[in-house]
């Protein structure tokens, strides 16, 4: 996959198909249906990843590891942001160390773009980087999701994780966070969850998190109220737009490679 919708990439490139869910924020995770339609179109890579639960498709934790995709980056020579693993998660537990550090050194002989990578395991993050890679590379973003108070922990691990940069995505934000301390994360992504099932996301959630980036100096991006607006209506992705306190806010962290492009 390149090219994407995503508003805070430019595109995706996924080494590992398949994951597991792990706490409340993958409940409606959009890689499971994904994952679904792509293996009804005929892409092997997809195929058995996902089973039907109470009428929804759900991972069922097989994970693959794609070797022929590592070759992707290579091509693209115009500098871009890559949103590594939009359909999985580089840390899930099944993912070998070997193939970690294949994608680290895929990313560290790609210097003109800038990957992001994000997880929900930042415990095992945090120990590969630490234990076993020991390289910190200046075009490699590193962040957590955090969905709610109960997951609020994983800042903690990634403050601890070697990274030029780091960030948290608060999305989908199903609950408020509670006074999370963001000293040391570079970039806050804030989103509502969108689809037929999406939970409601609430103003007060948002604020929290904005006057925590202020104190600390986080660049904040507000990437969308999703299916429930601030008005606690519920409209289309698009209708609800992205406007919080009146504006667009697409900051994103300084000192990053090409920032030139960005």
């Amino acid at each position: 996959m390149a090219e994407t919708q995503i508003e805070w990439t430019d595109s995706t490139w996924n080494p590992v198909a398949g994951c597991s869910i792990i706490s409340a924020g993958c409940k409606n995770c959009y890689a499971m249906e994904m994952a679904r339609r792509l293996e009804s179109m005929g892409m092997a890579k997809y195929t058995g990843l996902t089973r039907k639960k109470n009428k929804r498709v759900v991972w069922n934790g097989k994970v693959i590891e794609d070797r022929e995709s590592l070759e992707i980056p290579y091509r693209w020579k115009k500098p871009r942001k890559v949103f590594v693993n939009s359909m999985s998660d580089l840390f899930h537990e099944q993912v070998s160390d070997s193939f970690i550090q294949d994608v680290w050194r895929v990313m560290r002989e790609t210097p003109q773009h800038n990957y992001q990578i994000l997880t929900k395991r930042p415990e095992r993050m945090k120990q590969i980087l630490q234990d076993i890679i020991q390289e910190v590379l200046p075009n490699v973003w590193l962040g957590t999701s955090i969905e709610n108070s109960e997951t609020a922990f994983r800042v903690e691990h990634i403050k601890e994780t070697p990274a030029q940069i780091r960030f948290i995505s608060f999305e989908p934000l199903i609950d408020s966070v509670g006074p999370i301390d963001l000293t040391g994360i570079d970039w806050a992504i804030v989103g509502g969850e969108s689809g037929n099932k999406a939970r409601q996301i609430k103003e007060s959630w948002i604020d929290e998190i904005y006057a925590q980036c202020l104190r600390s100096d986080t660049a904040f991006f507000f990437k969308q109220w999703g299916t429930w607006g601030k008005d606690n209506i519920r409209r289309s992705k698009k209708a609800n737009g992205r406007e919080y306190r009146g504006k667009t806010w697409d900051e994103m962290p300084v000192n990053i490679v090409g920032a030139a492009y960005l």
